[in-house]
């Protein structure tokens, strides 16, 4: 089956899940991205939330009888239930981006491998759940302990093997923020987000919030699952030229998302007019460097205001920017918005190429007419 043959099935699993108008990709997998337009909110709708996989969706018979297995390089081995984890372990509820690595990938000007997301494969939600790091104390780790390891039992698309098996490092394992997330907006998961539980990572992309998950490993070493090794979810560890593919022992894997931010007003297109007042808004995030400020061009870049920057619900959640402006001159008008961290790392003009197209957080930009009085 090609991607035009399943498109109408695809649809229609959105349709039975409630998702709302979102666009539908290219792919034997079932991927969707929000429009930026149905991004205006402080919090995402599920309804409204991308839809991302690597492989075919599993039965959802798989949940029938389901545990989580706590093994690998632990003291105690378990299995758990939900409701062994929420009786068990402190439950707790926190406010993250969820950003996939390859979103904004049609912005890069050379060719990169990869679905061609545009803006939307991302959005903020409340998640609610234990914390990973409470799990795998009660299970005892032991000393040569470097790694997780994730299982699922969704497989790759006319296959056998994992779709996806991804892992995190101790550290982050062990982070106050890392969740086994059960609900999504103060709701149940549902299947699409990966029901019954789902590793919630902040700062970390969306690859490695695994989804439908049953088992965790600790590991010695890095976990080399599908989707671990060679160029899968990782950037040169060197700037390279477009077209350039390093060796694969140059490839790090993405643990830190770069600060970003989208404008969602004025849209694409919009007509104003010289002398009326027009409000630049949008929204910010960051990785695990927190977000510091975010500047506008109202002229291609050429001059830059300071944004004024909303309530950003947690260290991992997006903050609200707007600019006041009042367009002067009639004709195009290019509108830039760029966030900065607080390191000072700003977003770039012109994404740096890698050879998988991750990490695109290039200024975005929006073109808008004033008419003249």
């Amino acid at each position: 089956m090609d991607a035009a043959q399943g498109a109408p099935a695809r649809n229609e699993t959105l349709l039975r899940a409630g998702k709302e108008n979102l666009a539908v990709l290219p792919d034997e997998a079932l991927n969707a991205e929000t429009p930026l337009a149905l991004l205006d909110a402080p919090i995402t709708p599920v309804s409204r939330f991308f839809v991302r996989n690597n492989g075919a969706l599993p039965s959802p018979e798989t949940r029938a009888g389901w545990t989580l297995a706590v093994d690998g390089a632990v003291e105690r081995p378990m299995a758990l239930s939900i409701e062994d984890l929420r009786t068990r372990f402190e439950v707790v509820s926190l406010t993250s981006v969820l950003e996939c690595a390859g979103n904004s990938r049609h912005g890069f000007k050379q060719p990169v491998d990869g679905l061609s997301w545009a803006e939307g494969a991302v959005g903020c939600a409340r998640w609610t759940g234990v914390r990973l790091r409470d799990v795998l104390h009660a299970a005892g780790i032991r000393p040569e302990a470097v790694y997780t390891a994730h299982f699922s039992p969704d497989r790759a698309v006319g296959g056998e093997g994992d779709a996806l098996s991804r892992g995190l490092p101790l550290w982050k394992a062990l982070a106050p923020e890392t969740l086994l997330a059960f609900a999504m907006n103060d709701a149940p998961l549902t299947f699409l987000h990966g029901a019954p539980l789902r590793i919630v990572a902040p700062g970390f992309p969306g690859s490695a919030w695994q989804k439908w998950l049953s088992r965790i490993a600790l590991r010695d070493r890095v976990h080399d699952g599908a989707k671990m090794t060679g160029y899968d979810y990782r950037l040169p560890s060197r700037p390279v030229a477009p077209g350039e593919w390093p060796p694969p022992e140059e490839m790090a894997v993405i643990e830190d998302m770069p600060v970003k931010s989208h404008i969602l007003s004025p849209a694409e297109g919009t007509a104003l007019r010289r002398g009326q007042p027009a409000t630049v808004r949008g929204h910010a995030w960051s990785g695990h460097v927190p977000l510091a400020a975010v500047d506008v061009s109202t002229d291609g870049g050429a001059n830059w205001q300071p944004a004024g920057l909303g309530q950003q619900e947690g260290a991992f959640g997006w903050a609200p920017f707007t600019l006041n402006w009042m367009p002067e001159r009639a004709g195009e008008c290019r509108i830039l918005a760029r966030a900065r961290d607080a390191r000072g790392r700003a977003q770039p003009i012109d994404p740096p190429w890698n050879p998988k197209g991750y990490a695109n957080n290039a200024c975005h930009a929006v073109t808008v007419t004033v008419a003249a009085d």
